[in-house]
């Protein structure tokens, strides 16, 4: 797969790669939903399978810079922020990773009660997040691609 037209297993930059995205936003468009994309076998791995496949869930907030958007997008960024807010009252803990301004509003949105660990292999990513009130954010600086192999095996004991 690709990220913003790169290889993720490689780094290595992919010609045409950066359309990827606008295709699968097409192929889920397609089937109606995520929700509808499991279930028809288009989305067959990947965060938002295992958030549909457990019953987990979850909120698209929209942005004005949205390529699609994809049809569970909600694009009111007031509706959108509620939403994030009742589901932030059911957690006792969130792992934020790799993308600081995601952490951030959802740091903002949490109850101080929750446990919240920020992975982020720049560390002003943690320090920004604590300046903005989130005082319980515990900070891991790393790469997140070295932290997910061994969360992933310490949850499986």
């Amino acid at each position: 797969g690709t990220s913003l037209g790169v290889n993720v297993k490689t780094g290595e930059v992919v010609a045409h790669g950066h359309t990827h995205h606008m295709r699968a936003i097409n192929r889920i468009n397609k089937s109606g939903s995520i929700k509808a994309a499991v279930e028809d076998g288009t989305l067959k791995s990947g965060i938002m399978y295992e958030c549909v496949k457990n019953d987990v869930p979850f909120v698209l907030a929209g942005s004005i810079r949205d390529d699609g958007p994809l049809p569970d997008v909600i694009t009111d960024t007031v509706e959108s922020q509620k939403l994030m807010r009742h589901y932030a009252q059911e957690v006792d803990m969130v792992i934020m990773i790799s993308t600081m301004l995601h952490s951030i509003a959802t740091g903002n949105l949490l109850p101080s009660r929750v446990k919240s660990i920020c992975v982020d292999i720049n560390p002003s990513t943690v320090t920004k997040l604590a300046d903005r009130g989130s005082a319980q954010v515990v900070g891991i600086v790393t790469d997140v691609g070295a932290f997910l192999p061994v969360l992933y095996n310490a949850l499986k004991e």
